[in-house]
């Protein structure tokens, strides 16, 4: 919860590629949407997504000043609160941690609200963090908070309750992390290898403790395996559901064939090549009760 401005936008922009993606993958807080039809509008697909909780949920106050929204981030920075490493994992307990960051970073930061965009309790609770966070990544946009100074235009900042100097955070906290960041992956279009990091490698800070930065690269593919398993299931969605006007076309059942055993049709044709003069006769050669 270290004190950080808001920036200016960074320069790197979305591209084409990410774009259509991020349309496509866009996905509200539900655990598994269905498929569209394939001409309907791209946010119309659905993809897992881990449910959070929203402002509301939590209590949150009205900020001084609405977040602005900007085009889609290209990182995700990890964080931990380096509040105490509470053994409360109830969703009230998170409910309460995301009030008290908020009064922090108000009142204390004198900022405009909270920082980050989500907060992530050891009870593995999601919560909404900066206002219009989940409206924003719904929209395959981005939510400017303040949460890594310099980085804020173009980064999702996640806060993990606890201090991880030394100790481990709980399985809870990291199944909802694993989540949290392959959803954001796949609504932004983002390489997690590449675009998850902790909060040390844009400032000079231990956030988010020596523990948690080193679970990082465990972090990126357990990630990278919930993303294959959402584009999997999202791609049987869409075969299953398919309108009847994709579907592929098949030409008519035959009438009047043969009644044979096994016949599968005709094997020569009168434009086929025999040569009576090497003893060929044809497909059925050898074969009881075959013509040549």
């Amino acid at each position: 919860m270290g004190s950080h401005e808001q920036e200016t936008p960074h320069p790197m922009g979305l591209t084409r590629r990410g774009a259509v993606r991020a349309g496509a993958l866009a996905a509200g807080a539900v655990l598994l949407g269905g498929a569209a039809d394939l001409a309907a509008p791209a946010p119309a697909l659905a993809v897992a997504a881990p449910k959070v909780y929203t402002r509301s949920d939590w209590g949150a106050r009205r900020p001084k000043r609405y977040a602005s929204v900007t085009r889609a981030p290209d990182h995700i920075v990890v964080h931990h609160t380096a509040t105490a490493n509470s053994t409360d994992y109830s969703k009230s307990h998170a409910a309460a941690l995301s009030r008290a960051i908020q009064r922090y970073h108000m009142d204390s930061n004198g900022w405009d609200d909270t920082g980050q965009q989500f907060t992530i309790s050891r009870g593995g609770h999601i919560m909404e963090g900066r206002n219009r966070s989940l409206a924003a990544v719904r929209d395959g946009r981005h939510a400017i908070g303040a949460h890594t100074a310099n980085h804020n235009s173009h980064t999702v900042g996640i806060e993990n309750e606890g201090l991880y100097t030394s100790a481990t955070p709980t399985k809870a906290l990291m199944a909802a992390l694993a989540d949290t960041c392959a959803w954001l992956c796949l609504v932004y279009g983002l390489d997690p290898a590449e675009s998850i990091v902790g909060h040390r490698d844009y400032n000079a800070t231990s956030c988010p403790g020596d523990r948690l930065y080193g679970m990082l690269p465990d972090l990126r593919k357990d990630v990278a395996a919930r993303m294959r398993t959402a584009r999997r299931r999202l791609e049987l969605l869409s075969l299953a559901e398919l309108p009847e006007e994709h579907l592929p076309t098949y030409p008519a059942v035959p009438t009047g064939e043969r009644a044979a055993p096994y016949y599968h049709g005709p094997a020569l044709g009168e434009r086929d090549a025999v040569r009576a003069d090497d003893g060929y006769r044809g497909a059925g050669d050898g074969l009881p009760g075959e013509d040549a």
